[in-house]
């Protein structure tokens, strides 16, 4: 759906992306994670043709983006981080606006628009001024507007920004249930967590660079090594606890991939720089050694502690 190469933009002598490459499936939901001024923002617009670069391709299904802003703009939906202000325009009075905008008739932009207000809940919402609306209420009228006229790509910069709890958990089942509707969507945002819960492949940017992209599986099994195990075994007396705890200790620090054991109140934890299977193994080779294991697990990464460990901290 979405192919990028050697995108580079300058503005003056500050590089704001350095040959950029991203490939992006059609029906992807696609998170760019960095912090400010690391490029995401700009790459989305020159994407959506509202941006022109200094050099390299942008093809969005086929279609050169640099080229051919025109058509560009016919296939890809632009959210912006910002909402504006429509004075004296209802709710479908807008999304009529828009409709028009694309050449299409009153009717079909009717009949579209009651799909796609009930989509982003707000039905009920047709004939209130667009200005009386809440953050969240625009952020989703932003999203149904978006997709008036049916385009391949979404696109949406910093969608939850500034929204309470509530409005981010509406916008997250939104951009939910258009990606099972085999949507292509693109989306940044600085909330980690609700990237990780969205996506199904993120890219990582800093300075300009994309420094990691992938399924986000993909990439969480990149730094297994970092999650540690906690494990609880089941000893035999309080007497002979403290000697068990010993023996257990130096039996796994004897194992392949065991870094560290430390103790604490009530179980082992344990630095394990192997994968899914080497664990298996590990477990295993305790329990053939009579070892009771009553808990067993590795430390879940999370998006957020990805993010940080990848870029050395975020530092920008």
């Amino acid at each position: 759906m979405l192919e990028i190469q050697g995108l580079t933009k300058k503005y003056g002598k500050f590089l704001a992306l350095d040959n950029l490459n991203l490939h992006i499936e059609k029906g992807e939901i696609f998170g760019f994670v960095g912090p400010n001024g690391a490029g995401k923002t700009t790459t989305m617009r020159i994407t959506c043709g509202l941006l022109k670069a200094t050099s390299g391709t942008v093809y969005v299904d086929g279609v050169n983006a640099l080229t051919n802003p025109d058509d560009i703009k016919r296939k890809v939906g632009y959210v912006p981080d910002f909402f504006g202000v429509y004075d004296n325009l209802k709710v479908m009075e807008y999304m009529e606006f828009y409709g028009s905008m694309y050449g299409m008739d009153k009717a079909d932009v009717d009949e579209i628009a009651d799909g796609l207000l009930e989509l982003v809940n707000l039905s009920d919402k047709k004939d209130v001024f667009v200005d009386t609306l809440s953050r969240g209420m625009k952020q989703r009228l932003c999203v149904a507007r978006a997709l008036i006229h049916n385009p391949d790509l979404l696109v949406l910069d910093e969608p939850n920004s500034g929204l309470d709890p509530r409005a981010r958990f509406e916008m997250k089942e939104v951009l939910k249930n258009l990606g099972a509707m085999g949507k292509t969507i693109i989306i940044s945002s600085h909330i980690l967590p609700e990237l990780a819960e969205m996506c199904t492949s993120i890219g990582i940017m800093e300075r300009g660079h994309l420094i990691a992209s992938g399924k986000v599986d993909e990439i969480m099994q990149k730094t297994k090594g970092s999650q540690p195990i906690h494990l609880r075994a089941v000893l035999s007396s309080d007497e002979e606890e403290e000697t068990q705890k010993e023996s257990l200790t130096r039996l796994l620090k004897e194992q392949p991939n065991v870094e560290k054991v430390t103790q604490t109140e009530d179980e082992l934890l344990i630095s394990f720089n192997g994968n899914d299977e080497d664990a298996a193994i590990l477990l295993k080779s305790l329990v053939d050694a009579n070892i009771r294991i009553s808990n067993f697990y590795r430390e879940k990464e999370d998006l957020e502690s990805l993010f940080l460990e990848i870029t050395g901290g975020g530092k920008a």
